[in-house]
Parts: structure tokens; sequence; C-alpha cells
């Protein structure tokens, strides 16, 4: 997901090809959706662990003050996807802290899908910096270093007891990955890391699947493009996982489309592994959001509790809807990242501040939204 514009890179926001989508009438409800449940009901709780440090506290829907992962598990979440950094500022998402949060989210029975940045901070198609200590090795060294540092952040994943269920090589790498060596300028370097990812991945957690991430979710020329080269040379992976934010990339008939598609054409089961919306155009903190009256304008929902939820119950009846029960899950991107003083947008920073708290799964309260209803009513 790309987000963050500063002096380092701007905010790249991949907005061609919006489709029309229908403003959103009614309540969202919580009714239980009709059809088969959908597998994977996930989030991404990246951020919760520096919250959880610096007092950030969330309530149920009825107002009781509870832990948030057990608040999602008990709102129908059953899966948890948490990014991990090499070599942090901040030192969160690193594998330390990656550890501890696999131990939070193993204890509630959930699924856990590890995000490999390989970089030491964001990593979107507008950015895919080396970890610095990465920087001064030659190809074949960097190889190496992907290979043993996926298989020693799963294989320490396992030796613990929480083994990850799922894995994905880079994250939204539709322009690669470890510039410049790892650019989809030169697939045949790209494929190598890929590659080297995966090997580590099947020797140190064999039973982990591998998923392959990118962007724009709603074009299935670009999304075909890249994984016909991938299959051509050879990168194994066993899911397909998109991000699809409504007001970026497009509309559902355009998501509905590339994912029947592509779960065709490769054989493989497909995921949303990011999306989210807004609640509201308010902001809680000084720090300008990402989600603003024209993204509003773009997406077609109403940024109101409801109009949140009907978004999500939306691209989850998308993904249900995939042929021969190859739609997977949906993955909502950071639910419990509220405006907590310290956990901002840079891990270079402590003074930033939050980008994402109007598209969380909580109010300005800290009390839990509809939207979290949507989960148990896909299961």
């Amino acid at each position: 997901m790309r987000r963050f514009g500063n002096a380092r890179r701007a905010l790249s926001l991949m907005v061609a090809a919006l489709g029309t989508l229908g403003m959103v009438a009614g309540s969202a409800g919580s009714a239980k959706a009709v059809g088969a449940p959908v597998a994977i009901r996930g989030a991404d709780i990246s951020s919760l662990k520096k919250s959880q440090d610096l007092g950030g506290v969330y309530y149920d829907p009825g107002g009781v003050r509870r832990d948030a992962l057990d608040i999602l598990r008990s709102s129908g979440a059953n899966y948890a996807r948490v990014r991990v950094w090499v070599n942090p500022a901040d030192g969160y998402n690193d594998k330390a802290r990656v550890l501890d949060m696999a131990r939070q989210v193993k204890a509630r029975g959930m699924g856990l899908l590890i995000d490999f940045h390989y970089s030491d901070t964001w990593a979107d198609p507008g950015w895919q910096s080396k970890p610095a200590a990465w920087a001064p090795l030659n190809f074949a060294q960097l190889q190496a270093a992907v290979h043993d540092y996926t298989a020693d952040v799963l294989g320490s994943l396992r030796a613990q007891g929480t083994a990850a269920d799922m894995a994905q090589i880079g994250n939204e790498i539709n322009n690669g990955m470890l510039w410049p060596d790892g650019s989809t300028s030169n697939w045949a370097n790209l494929a190598a890391l890929l590659k080297a990812g995966v090997a580590g991945a099947r020797a140190a957690s064999p039973d982990t699947r591998v998923m392959l991430h990118l962007s724009n979710g709603g074009d299935n020329p670009a999304t075909r493009a890249w994984l016909d080269q991938a299959v051509a040379y050879g990168v194994p992976f066993d899911v397909i996982g998109v991000s699809h934010y409504v007001y970026w990339h497009g509309s559902l008939a355009s998501l509905q489309a590339n994912l029947n598609d592509v779960a065709a054409r490769y054989g493989r089961p497909v995921l949303v592994a990011e999306t989210a919306y807004g609640f509201t155009l308010a902001q809680s903190d000084a720090q300008p959001n990402i989600f603003d009256a024209s993204l509003q304008e773009a997406g077609g929902y109403p940024a109101t509790p409801d109009g949140q939820a009907a978004m999500l119950r939306d691209i989850f009846a998308v993904v249900r809807a995939v042929p021969n029960g190859r739609g997977l899950g949906v993955f909502y991107w950071e639910p419990t990242w509220t405006a907590v003083p310290g956990n901002g947008v840079d891990p270079a920073n402590p003074r930033s501040g939050d980008v994402w708290e109007n598209q969380a799964m909580f109010d300005y309260a800290n009390r839990a939204l509809p939207v979290l209803s949507v989960f148990a009513s896909f299961s």
C-alpha cells in the first residue's frame, strides 16, 4: 500500500482507470450474508503492537474496553496479516516484534500471514528501497540475503510454535522489489529474487502457503502481464493477492472480472490482500488523512460508518463470487491504527501523525464501528 508523501518519496496514488461505483443507500446492517462462507476474514494489524505499547485502547460495540485482537476475533475475523521490516528506525515491525505479535494471534486461534517488505520501511509500487544493510551487496549476495532472511523469520515463527499459515514475498510488487536490482525492467533479476524468497520460505516452513501480491486489483491487463512473466520465469506461488481500494483501483465490476480471470488462468486461489474505506472526513489529529472528500467522491460510498461497512460487504461479496471456490478471502488494512501519539506514518519521526485513523474500524472515541460486523456475516 502506498501511503506517505514525505521528503524521501511522493505519494503514488495510481488513480488511473477509476470506474463508476453506485452510491450506497441505507444502513449496511449486520445480517449474515447469504451464500458460502469466505475462508479468510482478515485484518492487517501491523501497527497494533506499537499502539499497545503507547497506550492505545479499544472498546467493543457495547463500550467495554477489551484487547483489540479479542474484539476482532469475536467479531468474526479469523486471520491476521503482519508486515515485517528488516531494520526499521523505531524498531517496530522487526522480527522480534513480529514474533511477539504472532504469539498473540495464534493464542486466539487465528491464521497468520507474514508480509515481507524486504526493506527498512514502507514498500509499494512507488517505493521499493533495499534495507540499508543490504545496499552494498552484489546480486548473488542479495539473493542469498533474501533467502536467508525469509528462512530466518519463518523458521523462528515455526520454532516458537506459531508457524505462518501464509507468507507474501514482497509487498505490492507491480514494479518489482529491492530496487534497482529487482525492478521489472529486469525480470530475470526480479524472478531470481522472488525464487530466493520462495525457496527460503519452503525450506524453513514447508506448510506455509506463498502469495504474490500486486496492487491495482481492478486492472486485469496489468495483472495478467505481470503474472504471465512470473510464470514464464518459473516463479512458484500458491496464492494471488491484490490490493483493491475502491477510490484508487476501480470499480467492483473490474475487480470481479480480474479475480475471475486470474483465478482461472493460473489455477490459483485469489484474495484481496488490502482494502479500506473512511467512516468520516473529520480528523482526529493534526496530520492530514489520506482519505478525503476527493477520495470519497472517487470511491462512491459515503464517508459514514454505514458507508464503510457497505464497501467492505461488497468487497467480500466479490471474492465469494469467484467461480470454483477460488475466492479465498479479504484483509482489511490497519483497522486498529487509531490516532495514538507517537504511532505516526514515519517510523523515523515519532512526532509524525496518523494518516489512517478515519479508515480504522474504531471511531475517535476508540469504540468499534459497524464495519466489524461484516466479518461475521461472511463466516
